[in-house]
């Protein structure tokens, strides 16, 4: 190889992580000025491969960190630990870590304790409680605080970084995961799920994992999927199940037998994309799915006190409606009962991006090393 080419690791350690990552990787892999190394911690292991497949990305190291029960403190250490090796090898002259995650956070903390430039991809995101969402809150404010290349995704984030007072340039590029949407959603793909007929029931799509929504928060949102599908007997459910059993197991004990409800285990994404596209509506904690079911024109009601993703509710394509069973159902109710209300937010403007925002992160990182060719 090259020793012109500038060495740039791009870090990940969980399956959003690789969905957003994944068409910034594909630009970086493709570009002759740069030499790529895809490192994983391994905070998640099964799905994360799934989403390379996907993609068609190899890692270039592992450094295989899960355990059985891991606490955030171990993910931390063990991360550090590892990376600290890594970098000292490698010498990288950028490490690029995304969103919030505790892989990012270590990473990042690596990255600056060696001195090396880091950039951050969907920076700037806020909800100014932090313990809400917990861990994330608190690890994007600390990673801003050591990053160098700011890449944020929209407006409001570029002012939550100004007024947060960050080094380092910032810079607004849309959000990666539409890129990686759009692209999957081309393909066409499908969604298949025993006994579940897409065309009799409108299909509500649901995720929960966040953790302010363990325990009871977690059982009244379930309350509240009951409460629809009983007002509405032409819906059903679609939960993928999230592996931790501190989730999945309330939700079996109050779902698992009504004739309506489909329990799967974890979508693959290109599932996923499919269920967003035959689904009616999505009721969900994740930030992720804020951002990518307005693309393909379905409502979002996020199952959150707050969101990091205000743009979301201010553009019209998401409202924010807690954990309440009967605010479940009124909300849920609006949707399934009046066109003219489902339709405007189906229309929507989607805030989060067009499709291009690995391109220009390429391109911003070609000009802070001053590479021509590249930009």
């Amino acid at each position: 190889m090259s020793e012109s080419r500038y060495k740039v690791c791009i870090i990940l350690g969980t399956r959003p992580e690789a969905i957003k990552l994944a068409p910034v990787i594909r630009q970086f892999k493709r570009s002759p000025d740069f030499e790529t190394q895809v490192v994983l911690t391994g905070q998640h292991r099964e799905m994360v491969e799934q989403v390379m497949d996907l993609f068609q990305i190899n890692a270039d190291r592992d450094l295989e960190i899960m355990q059985h029960q891991q606490t955030l403190t171990d993910i931390t250490c063990r991360s550090l630990s590892g990376l600290e090796s890594l970098f000292r090898e490698v010498q990288p002259d950028l490490a690029i870590v995304q969103g919030d995650t505790t892989t990012a956070f270590a990473a990042a903390l690596a990255a600056f304790y060696q001195k090396i430039p880091v950039g951050h991809v969907e920076a700037g995101l806020r909800t100014d409680d932090l313990f809400n969402p917990y861990p994330e809150e608190a690890n994007r404010r600390l990673i801003s605080q050591i990053t160098q290349l700011h890449f944020a995704p929209t407006a409001l984030a570029v002012e939550n970084l100004q007024r947060s007072g960050v080094v380092g340039e910032i810079h607004q590029t849309g959000n990666t995961v539409i890129d990686a949407l759009l692209t999957v959603a081309k393909e066409n793909p499908t969604c298949n799920v025993p006994n579940l007929d897409w065309q009799k029931y409108r299909v509500l799509l649901a995720t929960v994992h966040r953790r302010e929504n363990w325990g009871e928060p977690l059982k009244d949102i379930a309350k509240g999927f009951l409460f629809v599908l009983e007002k509405f007997p032409d819906t059903a459910l679609l939960l993928p199940l999230h592996r931790n059993p501190t989730v999945r197991e309330p939700l079996r004990e109050i779902l698992g037998n009504h004739p309506r409800v489909f329990l799967t285990e974890p979508l693959d994404y290109r599932e996923l994309v499919a269920a967003i596209q035959g689904c009616y509506l999505l009721l969900t904690d994740s930030g992720g799915l804020q951002e990518e079911a307005p693309s393909l024109g379905k409502p979002v009601l996020v199952l959150r006190e707050t969101t990091e993703r205000p743009e979301a509710i201010a553009a019209g394509t998401a409202k924010l409606i807690g954990t309440d069973p009967d605010r479940i159902l009124n909300t849920t109710t609006a949707l399934l009962s009046n066109q003219a209300e489902y339709q405007t937010m189906a229309t929507a403007i989607n805030p989060f991006g067009d499709g291009y925002a690995a391109e220009r992160i390429l391109q911003i990182v070609a000009k802070y090393f001053h590479i021509k060719r590249s930009i």
